[in-house]
């Protein structure tokens, strides 16, 4: 395990390192295959979800990427049962889809799915939706972490990710640039390796909704942190390749068989093809000719996901993780950051340390959001 977590980091930090080097040796290419290993609504035996994981590796190994993303849920920590409309799911109760894929994608799950890549000679890593999956995935050995759009305020994951004292991506999606500034400064203080991908979290994304004007700006602020773009546009490369011209290191696209299967992500996906197709553009270097004015955009605009439209369905509120006594000192354990915020109205995850070494005001049963009004 410990071999293959240092290959794993070693891969990455060599790649973002190698400077202007030829072919895609500066560029870290991730297939994210996310949930796509889910392809019908009708539940199917755990062997065949197993199986479609393994082949989007096979298909990704194929396409030349370097490595292949997946996310890792645990409901008990993640999504409240609440009854919410998510726009994102087309409406659909999200407790019990987060549910569903607990089960699906077990601790054998991971294990099963993480040697194939290995086996395949392609980097394995997971998005932990939650700090239990994140510990789920610590135990398998991941040689780094990605922290998505909807989760790069939880201080709960982030402090638990930092800990372990390995390499973070973190997304813009769904902060504001002084949100972010936050997050950037939170890790700093933690000593750890990460990096920073420019992202609009709109699915899928226009071409003309991008800002890549932003790819300088991160550039410019955090000149010691790589700077990469997560692009939830399947319609060409064009982007991809303007944002490499801009000093992206690190490209993450959505990637399944087929846009047509059943599931959120699939529709923003690119095929094997076309991700193949991107991977020999970057080979070529087709990117220093690529204009990348259409794209450019207004460096001083605030993010995109200052405003986003999911924000309130995917940011999160502090809850407790489990009972609570009256007098007791709140500490890391105690504490749940989950989602949506908009139902949960307690303190938002961001407070997630101004919380610890409070006393409780009163007993306080598990699940119940956190607020100011319960700790003396």
């Amino acid at each position: 395990m410990a071999l293959y977590v240092n290959m794993g980091i070693n891969i990455f930090e060599r790649k973002l390192n190698s400077g202007n080097s030829e072919g895609t040796d500066s560029v870290f290419v991730v297939a994210e295959i996310g949930k796509n290993f889910i392809q019908t609504e009708r539940e199917r035996p755990h062997e065949e979800y197993i199986d479609n994981a393994k082949r989007l590796i096979d298909a990704a190994k194929e396409a030349g990427v370097d490595a292949v993303k997946f996310q890792t849920h645990e409901v008990e920590d993640e999504q409240a049962d609440v009854d919410c409309f998510y726009p994102h799911f087309g409406g659909m109760d999200r407790f019990r889809w987060v549910s569903k894929n607990t089960d699906i994608a077990s601790l054998k799950f991971w294990i099963e799915v993480k040697k194939h890549a290995e086996l395949k000679g392609v980097v394995f890593f997971s998005t932990p939706m939650s700090r239990k999956a994140a510990i789920k995935l610590e135990s398998i050995g991941v040689p780094f972490w990605k922290i998505g759009s909807g989760d790069i305020e939880d201080y709960v994951l982030l402090d638990y990710v930092s800990s372990t004292g390995k390499p973070i991506v973190i997304s813009t999606g769904m902060v504001s640039k002084n949100e972010l500034d936050a997050v950037v400064g939170f890790l700093k203080s933690k000593n750890v390796s990460f990096s920073i991908l420019y992202c609009v979290s709109k699915y899928p994304c226009p071409k003309d909704k991008f800002n890549l004007s932003s790819i300088e700006y991160l550039r410019n602020k955090y000149p010691d942190v790589t700077i990469g773009f997560s692009n939830h546009n399947y319609e060409d490369s064009e982007l991809d390749l303007a944002a490499i011209k801009l000093g992206a290191r690190i490209i993450e696209k959505h990637f399944s068989f087929d846009r047509n299967m059943w599931g959120s992500d699939h529709r923003v996906s690119v095929t094997p093809e076309e991700m193949k197709n991107l991977v020999e553009l970057i080979k070529k270097r087709k990117y220093a000719s690529v204009d990348v004015e259409p794209y450019y955009g207004n460096i001083e605009a605030e993010f995109d996901g200052a405003n986003n439209e999911f924000r309130s369905y995917f940011k999160k509120t502090l809850v407790a993780g489990r009972d609570i006594k009256e007098g007791e000192t709140i500490n890391k354990e105690m504490v749940y950051a989950m989602r949506p915020a908009s139902y949960l109205k307690g303190l938002s995850s961001n407070y997630f340390i101004s919380v610890l070494g409070k006393r409780a005001a009163k007993h306080i049963k598990k699940f119940t959001p956190l607020n100011d009004a319960l700790f003396k």
